[in-house]
């Protein structure tokens, strides 16, 4: 890889194998040869899974045609591709990425793999969050609900910050334990809602919290597309301080750096990604807890990289909802039953290896 004009590679000894050190001025950036190549071999896979994506299904499309429609010419497929499945694969790519980083931002705090925005609490204070609106009449229109949800996994996810992180004291096996106790009370919200309210209104619920890509598109995609290009610049200032979390408390706080501060503000960025993706989407489980792990495994780095996690966490949702929408024609699984049927499984495996 070239250096652009002005930018000069590091030469120093120091420098850890496999990496590349680019300067430009006071600044610098590190880049793993290895992440790198990855994240291009995650890139054409994510764009070959968008293009069967929308291309797979009754009626089949050829890609020369999805090509044409999507450059605006007429044609008897513009309404099934252009639609209904560009925008839902969209939708889950963006959401698969959000998933991926909140992940990977959430494990690299706790240093717990066990640790994920639908394990500490974030899916079910949304799905309270929103049959609590729903049962109180404080909404009544759907197009809020989103928003609702959003506010509702932030507060679940603060609550369990607090009350892991009592006294300023993080303890990883703690974070996760709170998350678990205070989901299955909020859950129990939920379930008391669906068996008191209407059918209509349970069924709804029942639908939404099984995460689901179907009937969605760019009206979910765009807010969602907004939210993460908000949150490039805080992402690329936590990727540095990822490197910092992986050191030892004691460590990082004798380099002057305010551990609790970055925790914080990392933990409250996981939270607020996945937030996003729920309100979105509905709580798709699993991508958030598998995604950073495959990625590390793939990349071979010290830390969780957010990048190739994004990239995996996107791959993996488009996929995922492309398998559960053409494998029982004319029948449509939601998205968030197969990951979790996958999931689940490796879930298990992280609890024996641990």
């Amino acid at each position: 890889m070239s250096a652009a004009p002005g930018t000069r590679r590091d030469p120093g000894p120091g420098r850890a194998s496999g990496t590349l050190v680019l300067r430009r001025g006071p600044y610098s950036i590190t880049l793993h040869r290895r992440s790198l190549l990855v994240a291009a071999i995650l890139l054409v896979l994510l764009a070959g899974a968008l293009v069967a994506a929308a291309c797979v299904g009754q009626p089949f499309v050829p890609p020369g045609e999805v090509w044409r429609i999507l450059r605006g010419e007429p044609s008897r497929d513009a309404l099934v591709v252009g639609e209904l499945r560009v925008p839902r694969a969209v939708l889950g790519a963006l959401v698969g990425a959000a998933l991926g980083l909140s992940g990977a931002l959430i494990q690299s705090v706790t240093r717990n793999p066990l640790a994920s925005p639908d394990v500490i609490g974030v899916s079910h204070g949304a799905a309270a969050a929103n049959v609590t609106a729903l049962a109180t009449g404080l909404v009544t229109s759907p197009g809020a609900l989103p928003l609702v949800s959003a506010v509702g996994g932030l507060a679940a996810a603060a609550l369990v910050y607090v009350l892991a992180w009592r006294g300023g004291a993080a303890h990883s096996g703690r974070f996760v334990l709170t998350g678990t106790g205070i989901g299955v009370a909020l859950s129990a919200i939920v379930q008391l809602y669906a068996s008191e309210s209407e059918p209509s209104q349970a069924e709804q619920v029942k639908l939404w919290l099984t995460g689901s890509l179907n009937g969605r598109g760019w009206a979910e995609a765009e807010p969602l597309a907004l939210a993460l290009l908000l949150a490039l610049p805080a992402l690329v200032l936590a990727a540095r301080a990822l490197r910092v979390t992986g050191l030892d408390p004691d460590t990082a706080a004798g380099l002057g750096v305010p551990v609790a501060r970055v925790r914080l503000g990392l933990t409250a960025l996981g939270a607020l990604l996945a937030a996003a993706a729920v309100a979105a989407a509905g709580p798709i489980g699993f991508i958030a807890l598998t995604a950073p792990q495959l990625s590390r495994r793939l990349t071979r780095t010290p830390h969780l990289p957010l990048a190739t996690s994004a990239l995996t966490g996107s791959v993996t949702l488009v996929l995922a909802d492309l398998a559960a929408r053409t494998a029982l024609p004319p029948l449509e699984i939601p998205a968030g039953a197969l990951t979790a049927a996958v999931g689940g499984p490796y879930f298990l495996w992280l609890l024996t290896r641990r």
